[in-house]
């Protein structure tokens, strides 16, 4: 502990604050000139580490040019403890003002009263503090002394703790008040354990993710695999303005990205050929895929079994057999399994719905898991389009978890045989999945693949990047092990508990999450950030392209031809 300099009073005299920091030792030059740029605000007058801190405005503070979710610097003898406005409040000396105001018209009264017996206090939550001497972030174990001066954060604060966009930092956008900057995520961080994008519907979750996605090739920090149910990432959609916006495959070319499609025709009908035509026959669907569509496609429990049931009686192919089954079969059905002939009779009814999907088939000459598997051992991002059958569900669910079984199978497969030899792994995979409180669900998580992933962590090589404007709908544990968040506004109690379990200072935060602004605003906390951050998010346009390195030339639709072998299907 330092010792206390007995030249130095205790408790500094508020009325001379200036005499008792010029006392203090000298700061180091860098320090100095960042001090030199910031405003003061006010003083620490009270609060905890677990509460937040309580700061008294200065009189000639301007209370309206300040926002829940910027920063400011708390201005310790030694340490510098960077904070995030929580609550903007207003309070008085005397209890009497509120039921008789005074008449603020008369400038001397306004005087008088301005500051003094009128005046604003911030909450502030301590995010984290840097040493003066040492220079480098630390967690925050402990709060600033009473009277100690509070100012605006400057850019070159913001840059001291998140540092230069380089080969594995992405600049995602700048805090608020603070445009000049910017916030980098660490991407080796952010693809280690799974993360979650999040938001209510309209705030633009999905270019949020592709904006991350981007930075993710950019970099080759992992390969993706993108299940996208509305066909936003591969190629071109369009923005909440109308106006058309680059996907993936634009972005990087058919050497980095490849698209995978279950409907060509609609693929190409966006002008685009795909690489692939993804088919996947009746005998690669296991009961568990069933399992997973309980709730889609209304299957009671007593169904679920007779699936298992028939699995064991008929084998792979007993979906097939069950779709084709005549009155006879089905009959002899009730002698040689233990299932209830109602409930087969009723499984029976929900699969024939699988045949309105052609992507399904009886038989398939080419694993379409393994097919992708290739792509993505040799670096080649996946997404995978599902045209028409986006706006279905139960496809979206099937197709989503039969590909990501069988391909974290594989990967299981691979790393144990590479026994610790880095060189002979496969590259770090991230799965994106949209609607994600679907395979989520606290029901089924604990059995579900993507259960499995997340809890797993980077285990196998293996994370998820969750979209959903669903968090509450996400098993809780699911949601402890999501390593990075970013948060769109999110309006509803429950979906902003969800994303705050577990987050030190949830209290404060909540607020800020909920006062964000519909568009183009997230919060960012946990792996991939130093501490929790609200951004203002580039804007996904020509000056974003032109940053990844990609010219903003006029669309030239690549039409697939009857001779094109890239367009050929995949059995």
């Amino acid at each position: 502990m330092t010792a206390h300099d007995p030249n130095l009073p205790t408790h500094p005299d508020p009325d001379d604050l200036d005499a008792w920091f010029a006392s203090a030792p000298p700061m180091p030059t860098a320090a100095a000139e960042r001090i030199a740029g910031r405003r003061k605000l006010g003083v620490i007058v009270g609060g905890s580490l677990n509460r937040g801190l309580e700061v008294k405005l200065d009189r000639d503070t301007d209370m309206e040019a300040l926002a829940v979710g910027s920063y400011v610097v708390v201005q310790g003898r030694h340490k510098d403890f960077f904070c995030m406005i929580t609550d903007i409040m207003l309070e008085t000396a005397n209890p009497a003002i509120r039921s008789d105001p005074p008449d603020i018209s008369d400038p001397f009264l306004a005087e008088v009263y301005g500051g003094t017996a009128a005046y604003g206090v911030l909450h502030v939550a301590p995010v984290l503090v840097i040493d003066r001497q040492e220079g480098a972030p630390r967690p925050v174990k402990t709060v600033p002394a009473h009277f100690t001066a509070v100012q605006t954060a400057t850019a070159e604060d913001v840059n001291r703790i998140f540092g230069e966009e380089d080969a594995e930092h992405f600049n995602i956008g700048a805090p608020l008040e603070l445009e000049h900057t910017q916030v980098n995520l660490d991407l080796r961080r952010l693809v280690e354990r799974s993360v979650g994008v999040f938001g209510k519907s309209g705030t633009g979750k999905s270019f949020l993710t592709r904006m991350v996605l981007a930075g993710i090739i950019k970099n080759d920090v992992a390969v993706n695999l993108i299940f996208d149910m509305h066909n936003d990432y591969g190629w071109s959609a369009r923005d909440e303005r109308g106006t058309q916006v680059k996907g993936l495959r634009q972005l990087f070319g058919a050497g980095k990205v490849a698209i995978f499609t279950l409907d060509a025709e609609a693929t190409r009908r966006r002008g685009v050929s795909p690489d692939y035509e993804v088919v996947i026959p009746y005998s690669a669907i296991e009961p568990e895929d069933l399992a997973m569509l309980k709730t889609t496609l209304d299957l009671s429990d007593s169904m679920i079994d007779a699936a298992y049931e028939l699995s064991r009686h008929w084998g792979k192919g007993w979906i097939g057999e069950l779709i084709h089954a005549d009155a006879e079969t089905l009959k002899e059905l009730k002698e040689e399994i233990a299932a209830s002939p109602a409930s087969v009779q009723a499984l029976k009814r929900r699969v024939q719905r699988f045949q309105r999907y052609a992507f399904l088939t009886e038989q398939a000459e080419t694993d379409s898991a393994k097919r992708i598997l290739e792509h993505i051992e040799r670096g080649v991002h996946v997404v995978l389009e599902f045209g028409r059958y986006g706006s279905d569900l139960s496809a979206y669910i099937l197709v989503a978890n039969y590909l990501t079984r069988r391909i974290h199978s594989m990967y299981v497969e691979r790393m144990e045989k590479a026994l610790g030899d880095s060189a002979l792994e496969p590259p770090q995979l991230l799965i994106t999945i949209e609607e994600a409180h679907k395979f989520l669900d606290p029901q089924i998580a604990r059995q579900t693949i993507f259960g499995i992933i997340a809890r797993e962590l980077r285990k196998y090589n293996v994370t998820l990047l969750v979209v959903d404007q669903r968090p509450s709908g996400i098993d809780e544990e699911v949601m402890s092990q999501i390593g990075t968040r970013i948060t769109a506004l999110l309006d509803n109690e429950r979906d902003i508990a969800a994303v705050l379990t577990g987050v030190s200072g949830a209290s404060g935060l909540r607020e800020v999450l909920a006062r964000l602004d519909t568009k183009q605003q997230a919060l960012i906390l946990g792996h991939a950030v130093p501490m929790p951050v609200v951004v203002q998010t580039r804007t996904y346009d020509t000056d974003f392209y032109r940053a990844l390195g990609v010219q903003d030339e006029p669309e030239t639709p690549t039409r697939s031809k009857p001779s094109d072998p890239r367009s050929r299907r995949l059995r």
